[in-house]
């Protein structure tokens, strides 16, 4: 009973974590990643389809990414959909190629992006503490339908709170990784 609910606490607190690498990773530290432009939509032929299933992304040096649509006549939808996105990028199309240049990141910009990647972190850390209260209350009510007993209760409290530990400690690794990511030049 109790290892059911540790297991399913464990799943979904790898969840958390998979969803706070996902979101570090469309945080912009100065060098180009596809990842940058995953969340634009492409107007095409009349429906929001993301940028990936209508072009083709990678990487061309440290600072630009380049975009080569599969069809001609989505060059300049792609560059439109890119200029109202809000990442602050300005495409430039040279036929049927759009090169993405970064520009470098300021200092002041840096701290910002570090101050969004920490309140990024302790909304992970408030999902896994969410997740260690749903398990131990679901080990309170086996409990009082005597289900299992107060040592195994207590036991599997124990348990969901060194799993909760060890999972806070993946958040805090992300972070650093992160931070050092953005505050190196």
């Amino acid at each position: 009973m109790i290892n059911d609910i540790q297991q399913d606490a464990s799943e979904r607190m790898n969840k958390a974590i998979d969803a706070l690498v996902k979101t570090f990773s469309r945080i912009r530290t100065g060098r180009a990643h596809p990842s940058l432009l995953e969340q634009i939509k492409v107007s095409y032929y009349g429906t929001d389809t993301a940028l990936s299933q209508v072009a083709n992304v990678t990487i061309e040096d440290s600072r630009t990414l380049k975009v080569t649509p599969w069809e001609k006549p989505m060059v300049q939808a792609i560059e439109k959909a890119i200029m109202v996105s809000n990442l602050g990028l300005n495409p430039v199309t040279t036929g049927t190629v759009i090169r993405i240049p970064l520009p470098p990141l300021t200092a002041e910009r840096r701290r910002d992006l570090v101050k969004l990647v920490k309140n990024e972190a302790e909304n992970g850390r408030i999902s896994v503490r969410n997740i260690r209260r749903d398990a131990n209350s679901e080990i309170k009510e086996a409990l009082k339908e005597k289900m299992i007993s107060k040592d195994e209760a207590h036991a599997g409290e124990e348990k969901m709170q060194k799993l909760t530990d060890s999972f806070i400690q993946k958040i805090e690794k992300q972070l650093e990784l992160k931070e050092a990511d953005l505050l190196s030049m």
